[in-house]
């Protein structure tokens, strides 16, 4: 393993400028090609590569473009599975068997509720019984939604828009930031009758959280009231100043008790714009939310920051996912590779579509049983009944696996150093860290550390450490109830930010590609270092 020295450190310091060229001619990271040392006039696929070869500040512009056009959870979603299309992976939905459509060497996707998503590659000497080495992140962020009932009243000819935070949302980074809305619109076809969700999202800022000025003696850093002093504006309606008109606002659109006589006019029409929906009525419901519109952009002097919005999680997320598409696809490997993101993490993954469901161990033993059903062997025997599978095949399965629950961590905080914990807080654009939690919290032990940091050997990565002061409160990430609820052997993995849970976050310009390097790494070599445990 190398460490994180002050030599090394230095070295990183000294290199960032080279880097920061280097940024300007990155390529699309699904299409990045690699040479290897020695050889540069013979490219070699993404997939074929090793880790060590990985270059991560190729993957840095491709971060930042996935976090400017993919503001919500379901545009990550779509994103994430054009992406998957487009590697030749193929689309299971839940509803249908998969019987006989998971083969050895196959590479597949399904989603849940259009906000989680799962994808995993079955080796080509796959085996029943052979483990998986999973990735498991969230995809959703802190935000505010639209209420079912959206229309406010006006007051001084503003008008105004019903939200409601989503976890810790609100607080009082949201004030004066450029808004802009995006989700999910539930749509009828009016020839046939039936819906459809579409994802949409305006490209311009319209709401904003204005601020009152410090002149009034009102503090806008204290216990500001969430829902009568947080409340955005997102237009303007003065014609009760016209003493001629009789209407003093614009009114509602739709029949009385439709849905879109329940939410501001102008904005029905706008999202119905967007969507080039005809019929107003035709939009049944939505999910929309707001988010900062400001573009994710390197920083720093030598361009060695990221500055975005949501970075928890789309981070560790997009890296896990980017490192999946990069794979090697070896003819000798016996394992599935898998990466699950999830919705509702920021909440407590209640939900179906959140860690705590069935999403992940249905979609493995789904998988496992179609592959057994594939087969002419023993493990057919596998099969009670012919109902379902036993709890020996998967109990071996879940014991021959491997999850790295991932999770963005707490960098090292320069104006805050009482909150850090020597050689426990992690650096940025030095590599991933191991979190650790003695209450458990977090799933890192002993064993599992010592495999990741085996994995970063063979990988060429940094694995720093985290852990929080004893004064400290530690937050929680999908790990422990994945691994509890499969008895798979896991670690914490997080890649370091600050401002974690502002609107607008930092981390490094080579973090996204450092992670994509690590949980490449994973991927790739969790097999064999299974192996060596084993040996």
């Amino acid at each position: 393993m190398v460490r994180a020295t002050p030599e090394y450190l230095a070295a990183r310091t000294s290199m960032m400028s080279l880097r920061a060229q280097a940024l300007e001619q990155s390529m699309m990271a699904s299409q990045t090609y690699y040479a290897p040392p020695q050889q540069p006039q013979q490219p070699v696929a993404a997939n074929q590569i090793n880790a060590k070869d990985i270059k991560p500040e190729a993957f840095t512009k491709p971060y930042l473009e996935f976090m400017t056009e993919n503001p919500t959870v379901f545009h990550a979603v779509g994103y994430f599975k054009e992406k998957l299309d487009k590697a030749g992976y193929k689309e299971l939905h839940s509803r249908d068997s998969w019987s006989g459509q998971i083969k050895p060497g196959g590479k597949y996707y399904t989603t849940r509720n259009g906000s989680s998503i799962i994808a995993w590659a079955v080796g080509k000497a796959y085996k029943p019984g052979n483990g998986l080495a999973m990735v498991a992140g969230h995809i959703d962020a802190l935000t505010a939604r639209l209420k079912p009932i959206s229309t406010k009243p006006s007051h001084d000819g503003y008008v105004q828009l019903g939200i409601a935070q989503y976890a810790g949302a609100l607080n009082s980074t949201w004030w004066d930031r450029d808004l802009s809305i995006g989700g999910r619109v539930i749509v009828k076809d009016p020839e046939t009758g039936k819906t459809s969700t579409k994802v949409v999202k305006l490209d311009w800022p319209i709401a904003r959280i204005p601020t009152l000025a410090p002149h009034f003696g009102i503090g806008m850093t204290g216990h500001n009231n969430q829902e009568t002093e947080m409340t955005p504006i997102i237009g303007l309606d003065n014609s009760d100043l016209n003493s001629s008109s009789t209407a003093s606002s614009e009114k509602p659109i739709g029949p009385k008790g439709s849905f879109v006589s329940t939410q501001p006019p102008k904005l029905v029409k706008l999202i119905a714009s967007q969507l080039k929906i005809e019929e107003y009525t035709n939009i049944l419901n939505w999910e929309l939310e707001l988010y900062d519109s400001q573009p994710a952009q390197v920083g720093g002097i030598d361009k060695e920051f990221i500055f975005a919005g949501r970075i928890d999680d789309k981070l560790c997320s997009w890296a896990a996912f980017m490192a999946l598409l990069h794979a090697r696809d070896d003819e000798d490997s016996g394992v599935i590779k898998l990466v699950a993101l999830f919705d509702d993490e920021e909440i407590g993954s209640l939900l179906r579509q959140g860690a705590r469901g069935n999403f992940l161990p249905i979609v493995i033993e789904r998988t496992v049983e179609a592959l057994v059903a594939n087969t002419n062997t023993l493990y057919q025997n596998a099969f009670i009944g012919g109902t379902g599978l036993g709890p020996g095949l998967m109990g071996q399965t879940y014991a021959n696996s491997f999850l790295v629950s991932s999770d963005v961590t707490h960098a090292a905080h320069p104006n805050f150093t009482q909150t850090n914990l020597t050689d426990h807080s992690p650096r940025l654009n030095v590599g991933v860290a191991l979190c650790v939690d003695a209450s458990a919290h977090m799933t890192t032990d002993s064993v599992s550390m010592a495999i990741l940091d085996r994995v970063a050997e063979l990988s060429g990565c940094v694995n720093q450490r985290h852990m929080i002061r004893n004064d400290s409160r530690s937050g929680g990430t999908v790990g422990p109830m994945l691994s509890s609820a499969m008895g798979v052997k896991a670690a914490d993995v997080g890649i370091p930010q600050l401002s974690m849970h502002s609107i607008r976050a930092t981390t490094g310009s080579l973090d996204p590609g450092l992670g994509v390097k690590f949980y490449k790494g994973f991927l790739d070599e969790w097999e064999k270092v299974d192996k060596e445990w084993r040996a």
